[in-house]
């Protein structure tokens, strides 16, 4: 019995076609490089985001109900923090804006192993429940001002205390490994969130016009 024939050809690739293949491949591989090598932001990372977003929108809601200043800037007598505030308490700052927060789960990143969120704002909010430290200087006339951050901040070295930091231009200011890895986030007087390596913090300091910067530590 014969086998026919069949008419049907396997046809291999030409030398044309197959470095036409191997040039797309390159470009597929070039495109998504980038995206397969950048380290992923973690949960962490994008919830803390969220909740700076939260209390800048929380700050600028109070400041509109109270002539423009923020809680810092008006005193207790009046319903707000200031006296607190310069001596380096942001948890008072935090409590007198309790109904714009809504929660004070906000207040801990979630990737702050240090701290816990506060049940209720029915009791008085300590440390160990606030991971974002207040910038006493911040205005709201002008949006690009640093209002929050991650509190994980160090010196030389040394993390800072809680309380009143007075730091300058110059002062070799970075943040610690244990949040998001040697970089954090600020919030903005606009309500916008800028993530920042230690190079970015710098030069936030170098570019304020303030001889120093007085930031409350929680």
């Amino acid at each position: 019995m014969k086998l026919r024939n069949s008419d049907r050809r396997n046809q291999a690739l030409t030398l044309l076609e197959a470095l036409v293949v191997v040039f797309l491949l390159s470009m597929l591989a070039v495109a998504l490089l980038p995206a397969l090598i950048r380290p992923p932001q973690s949960r962490g990372h994008l919830n803390c985001v969220n909740n700076l977003k939260q209390i800048g929108l929380a700050f600028r809601i109070w400041e509109g109900d109270n002539n423009d200043k923020y809680p810092m800037a008006v005193s207790a007598t009046n319903g707000g923090a200031m006296e607190a505030a310069i001596r380096g308490n942001p948890m008072a700052v935090f409590q007198v804006m309790s109904n714009e927060l809504s929660t004070p789960k906000i207040l801990v990143c979630p990737a702050d192993q240090r701290r816990w969120p506060a049940p209720s704002f029915s009791t008085p909010l300590s440390s160990s429940n606030i991971s974002y430290f207040i910038s006493l200087d911040s205005s709201e006339t002008n949006p690009q001002d640093v209002l929050t951050g991650d509190d994980n901040l160090e010196i030389r070295g040394v993390r800072v205390k809680s309380g009143l930091l007075t730091i300058s231009s110059n002062t070799p200011i970075a943040w610690t490994a244990d949040r998001h890895g040697l970089s954090g986030n600020l919030g903005m007087a606009d309500g916008s969130v800028q993530g920042a390596n230690n190079l970015m913090l710098r030069n936030w300091l170098s570019s304020t016009n303030s001889a120093t910067i007085r930031l409350a530590i929680p």
